[in-house]
């Protein structure tokens, strides 16, 4: 997998692409990237901007982290669970 290119060469490579000097396969060709891959770029660009409905960067990291969150939460949740119906057992039986 290639390395991930820096904010700031993504955010000028849109911008040179909003420019409309040259077509969008011409500009990332003469920035070593893909034509989807700058496509890609413009349309986040344009979602982070408000240009566009959908959920921006920021809003995208957050959900990841709130589901990651989640999930550890209904694992610790059903731990619990498991827990107090052994300990209830335990304390039922006749010793």
């Amino acid at each position: 997998m290639p390395r991930p290119h820096p904010p700031e060469f993504r955010q000028r490579a849109v911008e040179l692409a909003r420019l409309r000097e040259k077509p969008i396969a011409q500009i990332a060709e003469d920035l070593g990237i893909s034509d989807s891959c700058l496509r890609g770029w413009m349309a986040r660009a344009d979602v982070d901007e408000g240009r566009k409905a959908g959920l921006s960067t920021d809003e995208r990291e957050e959900l990841v982290e709130l589901r990651r969150e989640l999930r550890v939460t209904k694992t610790e949740n059903e731990i619990l669970k498991r827990a107090a119906a052994y300990f209830a057992r335990e304390n039922v039986l006749p010793k």
